[in-house]
This record gives C-alpha cells, structure tokens and sequence, in this order.
C-alpha cells in the first residue's frame, strides 16, 4: 500500500499560520512537543540551554569511547573509539545552535582525548588516524566559517604536534592544513 502525502512548502505552511488564532497555534506546538522528540528536545534546550552542562555530559560519553569504566567484576571494558559518538554530539549541538565557541571546544577535545588515547596505547588501525585527520579538517573548516579560529589556535597547532611526537602516519597532512591559515 501506498501513502501518498502532499509536500506543504514554506509559504503555504506560512498561509497556514496565519489562519489560524493564537489559541490553535498553541495547540499544535504543544501537540508537537508531545509527539515528536526533536521538538521536545529543540524546546527544553531553547528555554533551559544549560550549555555548559551539555558540553560536559557530551566530553564524558566521548572519553568513555576511550577510556571505559571497569566493569562490576573490576575487569578493563575494550576501548571501542568510535568517532561517530563524537559527530553524533557535535551534529547535535550545531542542531541546537548552541554557540560555535563550545562546539569548537567538543570538536578539539574529541581529537584530543583520541590522541591521549594513542599516546598510551598502540593502535594500528590507518582508519582511526585517517578519521581523526577528518575531525581535525573539519573542526579548522567550522572554526574559520564561524570566526572563532584565533581563539583556538594554541589547541590546533597542539593537536598537530602530538600527531607529529606520536609520529602518525599522516602528521604531514596535519601539518599542511596549519600551513593554510598561519602567516
């Protein structure tokens, strides 16, 4: 069986407001915050943003891919270091809108608990340092789009050394994208 629905454009959805009174109008919001998580998600965040305290929670999950707990019998959890947690919470928040200052902030700080992880451990897979390359490329892209790249220089030119003292494959390619925007 096929569902046919009609697409609304923005205009038409516009038409569509306007016809209606402020009592309708709070019925379908409320409607919407009651069925459709984004918009409950999108609501409590634009009334209570408590930023500070989604950007801590989200560091947590994010070492945790690195660092895991000890189970209850004591024994090491395998690190699974899954870069797609850390986009998960970094696509969220750009969602959100939550300010580019702490998205710039969470997008260094997963490539920084990943090379902390590198540091301590061997890890031979390419696909973990080519993904972190990826982060790297993509937090310098967000940062300069969103004016806030002064302000996190120290930790990007940091980032790119640690690849080099650690001697990643691909330190050079770091090292290229400072190259692009230092004088």
């Amino acid at each position: 069986m096929q569902l046919y629905t009609q697409i609304m454009s923005k205009r038409d959805l516009k038409k569509y407001l306007t016809e209606l009174n402020k009592k309708q109008l709070e019925e379908q919001i409320i409607e919407l915050y009651d069925k459709f998580v984004p918009v409950k998600t999108y609501y409590d965040f634009a009334f209570n943003p408590k930023e500070d305290l989604l950007l801590q929670e989200s560091k947590l999950k994010i070492s945790l891919e690195y660092f895991p707990q000890r189970t209850i019998s004591g024994k090491p959890r395998r690190p699974k270091m899954r870069r797609s947690v850390a986009q998960k919470y970094i696509k969220h928040f750009i969602v959100l809108g939550v300010d580019p200052y702490i998205i710039s902030d969470l997008m260094l700080y997963s490539i920084e608990i990943s090379q902390t992880f590198s540091a301590e451990r061997i890890v031979n897979q390419e696909q973990f340092f080519k993904s972190m390359l990826k982060s790297y490329e993509q937090a310098v892209i967000f940062m300069i789009s969103n004016g806030v790249l002064d302000e996190f220089k120290t930790r990007i030119v940091s980032i790119s050394n640690e690849s080099s003292r650690q001697n990643w494959f691909n330190k050079e390619e770091f090292s290229a994208i400072i190259e692009r925007f230092e004088y």
